[in-house]
């Protein structure tokens, strides 16, 4: 169980050039959260202590405080019906918080293909996301699309997602960054939300973009494609505690790498790392590099919890059916890696590859600079600066849509409310 607690955080905006405090529920993961443990997910964010230079201590929840919302309590689902279930009744809670206005521009069609190009890795002010911004809206109406969130992901999941969203809140505060959009989070359903037919939902910011598509009538939940990424590497959160997101996917990763021999390393190293980002139509080339074909049973259970990372966010069953799709045809698939070969974050510039298969596409790549967010003293590069994808080749928007092309090579968006972008 976790509890949700609306949190009041200092925000900047762009009025008058001044700052001024908002009212944001985004860093509402409890400091006593129970984490439950589930086959496979490699999403812990809690930082262990090692001896590779890495930060040692905290969970990656962000604060809490006191607040005068009504706290609840809910318990993680462990099945998909369950999961689908729980977040359609908190969907439905959610739009009951809003005005016609905000259903009309948060509802779009199920089969609407804006859902391809309204959500990226480039900043909300270059590329305009679908639905309503959570800045936007009411304290409550807040906690409720978290409540949302909070359904659709397993507990592992929802502090990692709250803890990216928290970095973006950190860098808000304490860079050099004169862009606007930073702690900037957007919602929006594809499809009506129910528990007997399709829908999908879309949340996401700079270095967020989940695209969960939930079928009551097939019992299935696919996050294809999400983008997952990470800028600083390690945070202090208002409690004084360090807050490190993608520390579950570093030590997974680099547990995959330890365990190969050194032609193995040899062979992953001289592969081709590619990036299939948002708003690519993606042909999902393999390239060289090592294969699933050539790895052990255990070799192969490592990669399973490194893709776990991204399939592995939601609930037990639907993390075990689509880890054993994947499995079916890992021999198929092609593994490439650059980089450090040694998980230590207080040197080199950080690490990048890519898993490209029959069945799925992970990218996940060190971006060689700050964008302007520098913190003194705390990494926002290479380490501290990562995007990553996660797409199914056979089943990216669960079918629903082909991935369009987006305008200007960044995405585009759609011009506001459910309508579609224009041409």
């Amino acid at each position: 169980m976790h509890k949700i607690t609306s949190l009041s955080t200092a925000r900047r905006t762009a009025n008058d050039g001044t700052a001024r405090r908002r009212a944001n529920p985004f860093l509402s993961v409890g400091a006593g959260i129970v984490l439950m443990s589930i086959a496979l997910t490699g999403c812990a964010t809690t930082v262990a202590s090692t001896d590779t230079g890495t930060s040692s201590s905290s969970s990656a929840s962000s604060s809490t405080s006191s607040s005068t919302s009504t706290t609840t309590t809910t318990e993680d689902a462990t099945t998909t019906a369950e999961t689908i279930s729980s977040t359609a009744a908190a969907a439905e809670a959610f739009l009951a918080t809003l005005t016609d206005e905000q259903r009309d521009a948060v509802l779009y069609d199920f089969d609407d293909e804006s859902k391809t190009t309204s959500w990226s890795n480039f900043p909300v002010t270059f590329v305009e996301r679908a639905g309503l911004n959570l800045t936007d809206l009411t304290e409550e109406q807040q906690a409720a699309a978290m409540k949302v969130l909070e359904a659709l992901l397993s507990d592992e999941g929802y502090e990692t997602v709250t803890a990216i969203m928290g970095g973006d809140e950190y860098l808000l505060e304490n860079s050099s960054s004169t862009e606007t959009s930073l702690g900037q989070y957007y919602i929006a359903f594809f499809g009506d939300p129910s528990d007997t037919s399709a829908w999908e939902v879309q949340f996401g910011g700079h270095h967020l973009g989940i695209n969960a598509t939930l079928d009551g009538t097939a019992d299935a939940i696919t996050f294809a494609p999400t983008h997952l990424g990470v800028q600083p590497a390690v945070y202090t959160n208002e409690d004084g505690e360090e807050v490190q997101p993608f520390d579950g996917i570093y030590t997974d990763a680099f547990a995959f790498f330890d365990s190969l021999t050194a032609d193995q390393q040899a062979t992953l190293t001289s592969g081709d790392v590619s990036m299939c980002a948002p708003g690519d139509t993606c042909d999902f080339a393999t390239g060289a590099g090592l294969t699933g074909a050539d790895l052990t049973d255990e070799q192969k259970q490592l990669l399973l919890e490194v893709i776990a990372n991204w399939v592995g966010i939601a609930d037990e069953e639907t993390t075990t059916e689509a880890l054993a799709e994947i499995e079916a045809t890992l021999d198929d698939t092609v593994i490439a890696w650059s980089g450090e070969t040694t998980y230590d974050m207080s040197t080199g510039d950080g690490i990048s590859f890519s898993i490209s298969g029959p069945n799925v596409y992970v990218a996940f790549q060190a971006q060689q600079g700050s964008a302007g967010a520098d913190v003194d003293g705390v990494s926002t590069s290479g380490w501290g600066h990562v995007h990553t994808i996660y797409r199914d080749p056979t089943n990216d928007y669960a079918n629903s849509v082909t991935q369009q092309a987006a305008s200007g090579g960044m995405g585009g968006g759609p011009s506001g409310g459910g309508t579609p972008p224009s041409n």
